[in-house]
């Protein structure tokens, strides 16, 4: 009778079967959910429990939730510990950690929430968190009761700060999320609390984190005021730490979430190539359709504009006083480079053309130089090789000339770029200052270097190492895969030739 009253919140709701896994490599699993929650809810649910090969989320629900539920009456706590913790994952406002899921709790158990699912046309349901909270700590206190270190939490807070309108790195995004988050701790440590009483626990004394003063959400702000008020008078709590933000993807993905934890959005496209919720959302309340969308952001309008630089960091920043357990902090945004002017080439310039043949292949490099003779473009000419490595070449010379042109020193590419070893290599016919190269690129920054910086002192590219990588020796230097000749005339080329 217990079991069919535990699985009663999850009557009445459509259930689909999918064909689930972890990940691609692993092996394909039966997942028996709600038909809504869909193909990522499955494939997470699949991740949860690995070794499952057959999986109804109200039975792997029951799975953990009726130890709970033996020990809270056990306890004399609640008879409806059970059915209230089936209830608020049906709804899919929030899950345990996976390692609850598995009964192995670890030494600091998490619940998330997905708070979005508190949030309904810009009200917020208050009276639900508090209570789903204070269940959040009974029932992992009753999970793991040697556990002084409890990790709770919530999830993708970048669709709860788009219904109510605010732009996530703006300053009442974090005021609103700090005050949410402060609201869950107070509801936590009243819970604590009350444990305490039930147990011989030390005790830890409760902390009040100061309150913004200004909160998006009308009433949560004197709502958790309230509650902080509740959980000073009673001095202690059972746990040493309440809050934390867990890695527990799966979970998250579970309850439907896009963005994990207090993240940002990145993108407004999902992994199928849909909109997100997210965007979704903020379309509406713009009052645009997808076709009036497309056609703004065709024309050049920003519907979707990247977070700012910074905002993830500001956003840890303000909730980490609150919360014992982060994540790794985001890293601080660079200063923006200011670009270096690209300083033009006179109409009319100076240079040279320098014919060679490098290991029988020829080759022709031609410079532009500044009024002052600094070297400001290149290029290179192939005469027989295949269209795909003549296209990378000229590519190649466009891209040096224009970080030249950018104040990019020649000894930075003179430094990368010498003894870089492909074939064609070997022999250099032409040019009396490079007798060898081990490629042709080798080639080409080492005439330059010669010409344009006086070096006549770089480590010479000796004929047997040139010809060695350039004549075959593919398992130590493996060749570009281009158009390249074919080893018998490279091999005739090593006999004895005139050169006029």
């Amino acid at each position: 009778m217990a079991q069919i009253k535990a699985e009663k919140p999850w009557h009445g709701i459509k259930q689909a079967v999918f064909s689930a896994a972890a990940d691609p490599d692993s092996p394909q699993v039966t997942v028996k959910l709600p038909a809504s929650w869909g193909q990522a809810a499955a494939d997470a649910l699949a991740a949860i429990l690995p070794e499952a090969r057959r999986i109804d989320i109200a039975e792997a629900a029951q799975g953990w939730i009726a130890p709970i539920a033996a020990r809270a009456a056990a306890a004399g706590l609640s008879p409806e510990t059970g059915t209230a913790l089936h209830e608020v994952l049906a709804a899919r406002r929030g899950s345990p950690s996976a390692d609850i899921w598995r009964n192995r709790p670890g030494n600091a158990p998490g619940f998330v929430f997905n708070i979005a699912a508190y949030l309904a046309e810009g009200a917020f349901d208050a009276g639900a968190l508090a209570a789903d909270t204070r269940l959040a700590v009974t029932a992992l206190t009753l999970a793991a009761p040697g556990a002084h270190r409890l990790a709770i939490g919530f999830t993708d807070l970048n669709l709860f700060l788009t219904r109510l309108g605010l732009d996530y790195g703006s300053q009442a995004a974090r005021d609103t999320a700090v005050t949410l988050t402060a609201f869950i701790g107070a509801q936590a440590q009243i819970a604590s609390a009350a444990l305490r009483a039930h147990g011989t626990a030390p005790g830890h004394p409760i902390a009040t984190p100061k309150l913004p003063e200004h909160c998006a959400l009308t009433g949560l702000l004197a709502a958790t005021a309230a509650a902080q008020e509740d959980a000073a008078t009673a001095l202690t709590t059972r746990h040493e730490a309440l809050l934390g933000f867990t890695a527990d993807p799966a979970v998250e993905a579970l309850l439907g979430a896009e963005v994990c934890n207090f993240a940002p959005a990145l993108s407004p496209v999902n992994a199928e190539g849909s909109l997100t919720r997210w965007a979704q959302e903020k379309l509406a309340a713009l009052g645009l359709s997808p076709a009036t969308a497309l056609a703004k952001q065709l024309s050049g309008e920003m519907l979707f504009p990247a977070p700012r630089a910074g905002a993830h960091l500001a956003m840890h920043d303000a909730l980490a006083p609150l919360v014992a357990a982060m994540p790794a902090r985001p890293a601080r945004p660079m200063p923006a480079r200011q670009p270096s002017a690209r300083q033009a080439l006179p109409s009319r310039r100076s240079g040279y053309t320098q014919k060679v043949s490098v290991g029988g292949h020829k080759l022709f490099l031609s410079t532009g130089e500044y009024e002052n003779g600094r070297l400001g473009e290149i290029f290179v000419a192939l005469h027989k090789e295949g269209s795909a490595f003549r296209g990378l070449m000229d590519a190649f010379a466009i891209a040096v000339s224009i970080g030249l042109q950018h104040g990019v020193g020649l000894e930075d590419y003179v430094e990368a770029f010498t003894f870089t070893r492909f074939g064609p290599a070997g022999v250099v016919e032409g040019d009396p200052a490079v007798p060898a190269a081990t490629s042709m690129l080798d080639y080409v920054f080492r005439n330059l270097a010669v010409n344009y910086l006086g070096s006549a002192n770089l480590t010479p590219a000796t004929l047997e190492s040139a010809d060695t990588v350039g004549e075959g020796a593919a398992e130590r230097a493996p060749l570009l895969p281009l158009d390249l000749p074919e080893p018998a005339p490279r091999e005739r080329r090593k006999a004895l030739k005139l050169v006029s």
